[in-house]
């Protein structure tokens, strides 16, 4: 194999990830200046210097484009859960699955946040997002009632997907909103770590 034939991969996939990139932003700058309805393929397309029909070869809709591939997402986030050792607790092997996660968001931070904001102000993203959300979650409590062996209608995975995702969405919103300077990682890993402590009440 030619260093051109090694090579020749690894640029192509990034050439793909950066048209996937600027179409997103271009898709999330628009809306948030003009509005969900306001805004069209077509003008995404042409704010990130593409056609219409390559738009489509990266995301099937402008909805997709704003708010990500739920779907596509859970598969990996499960496929890194089932990856993680057996012995590990289930709540620190979710927060284990979100490591690569919560690296990719944090080196888009800017963009999350726009995400975010757009995501606020147009319910009908949120709408969605909630479906996607919960359709991951009811995936990890059968991914987590498999790995424990337990019945996949047993409390325990079901209450344990539940607070991993409040967790790593309270983390989530601080770091969007600035509350907290520190990175994405650092927040979800002192919130997963306050729900395995039971929850402590802070002192004042």
């Amino acid at each position: 194999m030619t260093v051109a034939e090694q090579t020749t991969p690894g640029r192509r996939d990034r050439k793909k990830r950066l048209t996937r990139d600027a179409l997103t932003t271009a898709a999330l700058r628009l809306v948030a200046e003009h509005g969900l309805e306001n805004v069209t393929v077509e003008q995404i397309s042409e704010a990130a210097d593409v056609s219409a029909r390559t738009f489509f070869n990266y995301f099937s809709s402008k909805d997709e484009a704003l708010i990500g591939n739920p779907a596509a997402d859970r598969e990996v986030l499960l496929a890194r859960l089932v990856a993680t050792p057996a012995g590990v607790p289930a709540l620190e092997a979710i927060r284990l699955a979100l490591t690569e996660t919560v690296e990719t968001m944090q080196a888009d931070r800017e963009l999350w946040r726009l995400r975010l904001a757009v995501i606020d102000r147009n319910p009908a993203l949120l709408t969605r997002l909630i479906a996607g959300n919960a359709e991951a979650e009811r995936a990890i409590v059968e991914a987590l009632a498999s790995r424990l062996g337990v019945p996949p209608d047993h409390n325990h995975p079901a209450l344990v997907a539940a607070v991993a995702g409040a967790a790593f969405r309270i983390a989530l919103l601080r770091w969007a909103a600035e509350a907290d300077t520190r990175p994405l990682r650092d927040l979800v890993d002192e919130a997963f770590a306050a729900v395995a402590a039971g929850l402590p009440d802070p002192r004042p």
